[in-house]
């Protein structure tokens, strides 16, 4: 085990690959010069820095996982993922379908998300569910420097396009990241906590505020399950159906907006599959249906905090004893 940050396991993860297998490359906006090492590992070949041209940059992505190399582009802020849909989208995400199965699309998309530094609303706006909607796309979120290496060495090795996000204000946070070989599969959830009251049920940052939402809950007595998907898509379903089989409540929370977010998606899950095991309705708690603001403060109150989390909780609880469950 070492410790370090998300930077520097995501460099690890991509050195580790790019040692393995040469058809592996990387490209975008300034990554040649944030991943020294890197460049000088592999050459100017192999990392390169492009325009600030998302469009191409995404398009060049598609056709050079089309011919058959691993390429791995970085679009620095999520919002400018606006600018490649069509090469994620409509190219990569669909024409290994369209072509029978003939082409892969072995790519991987990286883009920063979330709130934390404050750069305004043009660069922070959570979309992962834009692409969880999108077909033939996975996508990822970590919340462990761990699971930036072992998802990112996952996502480069998938024969599928990629969206892998990067939260923010989880950049610089430090973390025991094992050495080597450490893979973390696609569509693995982890359960950060185990409790038997109720199921917290979340991703990224936001995990982290389950967590502190859960010890919270620990001193009125009440034991949290804390799940961190990991993977939007694919979900882990088997692991929230049994864990809400267990605790008989729920609730979801994410900084993107509750409309046809991630959580709404979760919680269809939990009512069509669930419904008998269920205690007290579920419950989301997210973000505003708002564009994110740059001031720190109105960020935070923007933002999922333990102390909502924790009085939902609670309010679940004292319903069940309210009517008798």
């Amino acid at each position: 085990m070492s410790l370090m940050n998300a930077h520097e396991a995501l460099g690890q993860a991509l050195a580790e690959e790019m040692q393995r297998d040469s058809r592996v490359l990387m490209f975008g906006e300034g990554v040649a010069t944030k991943r020294k090492d890197l460049l000088e590992a592999f050459g100017p070949q192999r990392v390169r820095n492009t325009p600030l041209a998302e469009g191409i940059i995404a398009g060049t992505a598609a056709g050079a996982a089309a011919t058959g190399l691993r390429p791995v582009a970085d679009l620095l802020f999520a919002p400018f993922l606006c600018f490649a849909m069509d090469g994620i989208v409509n190219s990569a995400g669909k024409l290994r379908y369209m072509s029978g199965g003939q082409f892969e699309f072995p790519m991987v998309i990286l883009a920063m998300t979330g709130g934390g530094w404050t750069v305004g609303a043009q660069h922070n706006h959570n979309i992962e569910a834009w692409f969880v909607h999108s077909p033939g796309l996975k996508v990822v979120m970590p919340s462990t420097p761990a699971d930036f290496k072992g998802l990112m060495k996952a996502a480069i090795r998938d024969d599928n396009p990629v969206l892998f996000f990067m939260d923010m204000a989880l950049g610089f946070e430090p973390g025991e990241v094992p050495e080597g070989e450490w893979i973390v599969p696609l569509g693995q959830a982890a359960i950060r906590r185990e409790g038997t009251d109720l199921t917290l049920i979340s991703y990224a940052k936001t995990v982290h505020t389950c967590l502190a939402a859960a010890d919270a809950l620990a001193g009125q007595g009440l034991s949290a399950e804390v799940i961190d998907l990991r993977t939007l898509k694919p979900l882990d379903e088997a692991t929230l159906l049994a864990s809400v089989r267990k605790t008989g409540r729920a609730i979801v929370v994410h900084e993107a907006g509750a409309l046809c977010g991630v959580g709404a998606e979760v919680a269809a899950l939990l009512s069509e599959k669930a419904f008998d095991a269920l205690k007290a309705p579920l419950v989301r708690i997210t973000g505003p249906d708002a564009p994110a603001p740059s001031s720190y403060a109105l960020e935070q109150a923007f933002m999922p905090q333990p102390a909502a989390i924790a009085q939902a909780g609670l309010d679940l609880v004292q319903r069940d004893a309210l009517v008798g469950r």
